[in-house]
């Protein structure tokens, strides 16, 4: 498959699966239009930026199949499974379109680039759709998907707090003292996503399974300041070094998987040393949480088959459901032999992260198959909150019984989950994620024709940066507040002038946050305390 990113968006655009707004658009609303749209979106005036935007690309089962040059959903398993079992290693090219405009030191900027805000509880813009490469002395290269929070114009932190090669890797350089470069992708054709969201084993290159996924090498580029390749086809690059600080700066909060935000992490910075893009390069923002699902069913898809195929079972099919966010819950279907039950959930139990409804919460819809799963996969530990009743009456008509005489009422096992809030565990990790400015942004309306009110190209003066600095500083000493709270009470200011006055804060030190994630005064009575050790 020789399709590239631009070509796959022309195939979206073609198939009335994306949508050009082209009108202009305040960057703060762009996360919810593509919550509530049924098609991918490019902004291509993004309000204060040169840059357009684009978004929800695999958003759906439909342009996730079509990302993967498939024709149904259960061939992106197959596909995968070939990739794995026969990879390609990349190809080296001497030159990339990305490094049509070259910025080093003092020239490169972050907040340049339209990176927009998601959920009302984010702990900042953040970069989510970058091909994250990296190298180890021994274990060679490794590719994922990783969050950047932006900080500063050249520092960001990098969500890498659960276990995972990158996290080894990272690991590694902070103990010998030394920073761990890395090439983070921005704007690639979905094959290379899936490839790099592949958990494969350490030492195997991630680049390689993509290759196998397309079907012919994927093209590789040198970077400019850091001994790494990038994907020579991405839309923008940035150089960046892991900075052996240790997992101590807060992070996010984050919008996750399961469709709640996640709490505030500890985590690295990152210190960007160079950014290459194309002269008329495309930003494209991975919407949390749907963007993510899609590509990550099949990965559980493929792996259960082989546990299921290495325990001597034959699968008749899997149901990696979206109850259970693409990661947790599986439904196996087997040709059964003797004893093979029990085999198979032992095997499938074994697969990555899956865990496993039904007591649930009010806000939990008992007529919805998918809301009550949910429940389950976010709100029960099987050791506290499954309980198996034997003994209890039973149903006649249940198959699973064994055949009972006329008149004679059967028994049989019960199970109960209770799929509540646990006590004692803070309400807001159950917040669910939100979009900001959804009373106001609705895609119906920009389709329409609705413009947001624009002043023309953004012009950023120093003293007025600091400024507006001085009264966010001023206005949080008195109670932390969320990013996007900030960017609502000065919605007097263009965006990029409030991104800029929040990076001036935190480059001078001041700026941190509470353990809920919302921004603060650093060495406040609010701030968020690191843990004794760092990771």
């Amino acid at each position: 498959m020789k399709e590239n990113f631009r070509e796959f968006l022309d195939r979206l655009r073609d198939l009335k699966e994306l949508v050009d707004i082209r009108q202009p658009v305040d960057i703060r609303h762009i996360a919810t239009l593509v919550d509530q749209s049924d098609k991918a979106l490019f902004f291509h005036d993004v309000i204060g930026y040169e840059v357009p935007v684009v978004s929800g690309i695999i958003r759906t089962r439909e342009r996730s199949i079509m990302g993967l040059g498939c024709t149904q959903y259960g061939e992106i398993e197959q596909k995968l499974r070939r990739g794995i079992d026969h990879p390609i290693a990349p190809r080296y090219v001497e030159t990339a379109r990305h490094k049509q405009v070259i910025r080093v030191g003092d020239d490169v900027d972050l907040f340049k680039l339209p990176i927009p805000m998601s959920s009302i509880y984010d702990g900042g813009p953040m970069i989510t759709a970058g091909v994250v490469i990296a190298k180890d002395p021994e274990y060679g290269l490794n590719s994922g998907i990783y969050r950047f929070m932006v900080k500063e114009k050249n520092l960001t932190g990098i969500d890498i707090v659960t276990p995972n090669n990158m996290r080894l890797f990272a690991q590694r350089a902070y103990e010998a003292g030394q920073p761990c470069p890395i090439s983070i992708s921005i704007g690639t054709h979905p094959i290379e996503i899936m490839g790099a969201g592949f958990r494969a084993p350490i030492g195997v290159d991630e680049m390689a399974i993509a290759g196998g996924l397309r079907g012919q090498p994927v093209e590789l580029a040198q970077c400019e300041t850091i001994d790494l390749p990038c994907i020579a086809d991405a839309e923008i690059v940035l150089e960046g070094e892991i900075l052996p600080t240790g997992w101590t700066n807060p992070e996010g909060r984050f919008g996750e998987f399961t469709r709640l935000m996640g709490g505030l992490h500890w985590n690295p910075v990152v210190r960007i040393k160079a950014i290459t893009l194309r002269e008329d390069a495309i930003y494209y923002a991975l919407h949390m949480p749907w963007e993510n699902t899609w590509l990550a069913a099949p990965t559980r898809y493929a792996a259960i088959r082989a546990a299921l195929k290495n325990a001597g079972v034959q699968v008749k099919d899997i149901n990696v459901t979206l109850g259970g966010c693409a990661f947790w819950h599986a439904v196996v279907s087997i040709k059964k032999q003797a004893g093979e039950g029990k085999n198979a959930l032992l095997a499938a139990l074994s697969v990555m992260d899956l865990k496993h409804v039904v007591v649930v919460d009010e806000d939990i819809d008992v007529n919805n198959a998918m809301d009550v799963e949910w429940a389950i996969a976010t709100r029960v530990q099987a050791d506290r909150d499954v309980f198996i009743i034997p003994g209890a009456r039973a149903k006649p008509l249940d198959p699973s019984l064994p055949v009972m005489p006329p008149g004679v009422v059967p028994v049989g096992a019960k199970v109960g989950i209770d799929a509540t809030i646990p006590e004692g565990v803070p309400h807001e990790r159950f917040e669910r994620i939100a979009y900001a400015y959804a009373d106001r942004a609705r895609i119906a309306d920009y389709v329409g024709g609705k413009a947001d009110a624009a002043t023309g190209r953004v012009s950023v003066d120093d003293k007025k940066v600091a400024a507006l600095a001085g009264s966010i500083l001023s206005l949080i000493e008195k109670a932390p507040l969320y990013y996007t709270e900030i960017a609502e009470r000065f919605g007097e200011h263009p965006f990029p002038v409030v991104a800029r006055a929040l990076g001036k804060l935190h480059a001078d030190e001041k700026l941190w946050q509470d353990p809920r994630g919302r921004l603060c005064v650093r060495g406040s009575a609010f701030a968020a305390r690191p843990p004794v050790k760092s990771a």
